[in-house]
């Protein structure tokens, strides 16, 4: 391996451990031990979870090809997750806010596990199965966890600003150190141990059980808007009119859709970008060095959401920038440095210098994960949490599943361009939210529902 990539983690690496260590008194908050045991009992139970997914993902394309399955086929099948998430997330966040989020954070952990088990099978059917399963499994995973942890957290009387901790602390634990580690006990079953592509589906599995099994024996039950007998389709249209009547809720929502859209897209063409000549570079090492860029960034956000002086919604302006310059790097480079044209061989100087760059762009998935959970902490209504956050999620999937369907069709600096343009629509959108943000809202949830009330149900005869 090019010594360049060891420079580039040890670096990484000493800068997220000096961080850490050298967190001052205002860089902390002085909590309570009730809240502490809270906390780290949602931290577990978090890095239990993201284990069961970060153990999936480098291997579910692998797999597939080892049951012989084209790029074709293969795209079908990640359409389906997406287009599953699409389909069914409104629906399964609209159960959990009504039969309670605690349910729905056990369901999540039975639909995932059930995925993992179709991997066993080479049966395209099967797979597309568990494509399906996975999708739900995803909508729960990025709302119900998030909806009981904030429900909870206000039910107990905990400081609103000890959220904040929570959220950093398990971006930084979930979505970085899990990771890493995630992807190395994941070689470790495939390559050392010669178990096979699917063994990591089948530890992920175990990851998921003991999660479920923490959940079941030490979460309490809450619910969103419980005070009535409402079916589906009144409690989606009255997340639908809540996103509607409050431009923060809507700002929000495309913000984050422009974002997670962009950063997919990311996932997608990082590989194509790195080795356009098909150089030989290392792919799990590389991810891990992705994952301790984005380690750096939660824990540079656990330090601005420490500070009561700083406002998330204007220094996140300042990250959809940087962000959206990162991206640019790859159209940079193919108009600045001559690229090379020789077949194989190890990474180039475009390649080190976009490589920087994607470590830039993944340090800002860093700060950006803590502080969209943060502002939606504020601004969305708890009785239907689950329901809108997966509301967010509908655009997002059709973005994904359209940039899936036509991943060829364009060049990869046209698609690095469009994710550079929509991070700058989003920096623009967060201005705006910043400074409407600390305006009450026209109308509150207990004057919609009011509302919606007078509307005569559109299955009364």
């Amino acid at each position: 391996m090019e010594l360049f990539y060891y420079m580039v983690f040890g670096a990484l690496g000493a800068v997220v451990a000096a961080m850490e260590l050298s967190k001052s008194n205002k860089d902390r908050v002085n909590t309570s031990s009730a809240f502490n045991s809270f906390k780290n009992n949602y931290l577990l139970v978090y890095s239990l979870m993201m284990a069961g997914d970060w153990l999936q993902g480098p291997y579910v394309y692998y797999l597939y090809t080892t049951y012989g399955f084209g790029k074709g086929e293969i795209g079908q099948l990640f359409i389906a997750g997406f287009g599953s998430s699409m389909l069914f997330g409104t629906i399964v966040g609209s159960l959990a806010d009504k039969q309670g989020r605690k349910r729905a954070s056990v369901t999540y952990c039975i639909t995932y596990i059930l995925s993992c088990i179709t991997k066993h099978s080479p049966q395209y059917k099967v797979l597309m199965l568990g494509r399906i399963l996975g999708g739900i499994a995803t909508s729960l995973l990025f709302s119900a966890f998030e909806s009981w942890l904030v429900a909870e957290h206000f039910k107990r009387g905990f400081d609103q600003q000890w959220l904040s901790l929570t959220f950093s602390k398990a971006i930084f634990l979930g979505n970085g150190l899990v990771a890493i580690l995630a992807g190395l006990f994941g070689n470790l079953l495939v390559d050392t141990l010669n178990l096979g592509p699917v063994s990591p589906f089948d530890a992920a599995s175990i990851f998921l059980a003991i999660g479920m099994a923490v959940i079941l024996s030490s979460w309490t039950e809450n619910y969103g808007d419980s005070s009535e007998n409402k079916d589906l389709l009144t409690q989606f249209k009255g997340a639908a009119v809540a996103i509607a009547s409050d431009e923060k809720i809507a700002l929000l929502g495309a913000i984050q859709s422009l974002f997670e859209g962009s950063m997919y897209t990311f996932v997608f063409l990082w590989t194509p970008a790195l080795s356009p000549n098909e150089e030989d570079i290392p792919h799990g090492f590389i991810f891990a060095t992705f994952m301790l860029a984005s380690m750096l960034g939660s824990s540079i956000a656990s330090r601005l959401l420490a500070r009561n002086s700083t406002r998330v919604e204007s220094y996140m302006q300042i990250v959809f920038v940087i962000s959206s310059a990162s991206l640019l790097l790859p159209i940079l480079t193919n108009f600045l440095v001559t690229p090379s044209k020789v077949k194989g061989g190890g990474i180039s100087f475009a390649g080190c210098l976009q490589l920087l760059g994607f470590c830039t762009f993944e340090a800002c998935v860093g700060i950006f994960w803590p502080s969209i959970m943060k502002m939606r902490s504020q601004y969305i209504p708890e009785e239907a949490r689950s329901t809108i956050m997966n509301f967010f999620r509908i655009p997002l999937n059709i973005f994904v599943c359209i940039v899936l369907y036509n991943v060829d069709a364009f060049p990869i600096t046209v698609m690095f361009g469009m994710c550079s343009i929509f991070l700058c629509v989003a920096s623009i959108l967060q201005r705006r939210l910043a400074a409407i943000g600390d305006k009450p809202k026209t109308e509150d949830w207990a004057m919609l529902k009011e509302k919606d009330g007078e509307v005569e149900p559109l299955n009364d005869p």
